[in-house]
């Protein structure tokens, strides 16, 4: 008798073992998924799917854990959440304010052709900064200026988003540079969870470089 006891006990606590084993091993395996916490990520931030731009979800590990890295644009504000993948926790948050220095530099240093340059021709060295610099193509980056550019702020952008269709506007970066005794346009655009870094020649419009990197 004490024999059958022990043994009925014996399969009693292996039972539990097990079960313990097994509902352990269902937790640490969930996977809430990356609509969830894409949701989960708009929610918190009080917006829809539709409102964004450059929207990039990234699944990770990082000690173990799983997690998911939700980033995306609203505006003229860029998101970033750390997400629980097995619980949906919002592990971290991260709000950034962006503006189009760009077209601020531009705009003040006369970069944008107002349709007054095209007849002063190359006299634009004798008469400062005026803002004739569309029409030049002849190099005249010696003057020193940011605005003496042959590429405008808009071409560039077009080159670069006709190489990825679908992609607009809301969708690219983009800032002029100062590189090595020249100007580049260099951005990147996220689109449909890839994401393309590009740099663009300020003066032949050729492209420098162009990476793509799929999600």
């Amino acid at each position: 008798m004490r024999k059958r006891s022990r043994k009925i006990t014996a399969v009693i606590l292996a039972a539990a073992a097990t079960a313990g084993v097994l509902t352990g091993c269902g937790a640490a395996g969930k996977d809430i998924g990356q609509d969830e916490a894409k949701r989960i990520a708009f929610e918190d931030a009080g917006v829809s799917e539709s409102d964004t731009s450059r929207l990039k979800v990234e699944k990770d590990r990082d000690d173990g854990m799983l997690q998911y890295e939700v980033q995306f644009s609203v505006a003229e504000k860029e998101y970033s959440y750390d997400i629980n993948g097995s619980n949906g926790d919002i592990l971290s948050t991260d709000v950034e304010t962006t503006g189009n220095a760009l077209q601020g530099g531009q705009n003040a240093g006369g970069a944008q052709d107002d349709g007054t340059a095209a007849g002063t021709g190359d006299a634009a060295g004798t008469t400062g900064n005026t803002g004739n610099t569309q029409p030049q193509t002849n190099g005249g980056a010696g003057t020193g200026t940011a605005a003496n550019v042959a590429v405008s702020e808009a071409d560039a952008r077009k080159a670069a988003l006709d190489r990825v269709p679908g992609a607009t506007d809301a969708d690219i970066r983009m800032e002029l540079e100062f590189d090595d005794g020249y100007y580049i346009y260099e951005g990147d655009i996220i689109y449909e969870q890839r994401e393309y870094e590009f740099e663009i020649d300020a003066q032949s419009g050729s492209f420098l470089k162009w990476s793509e990197e799929r999600r």
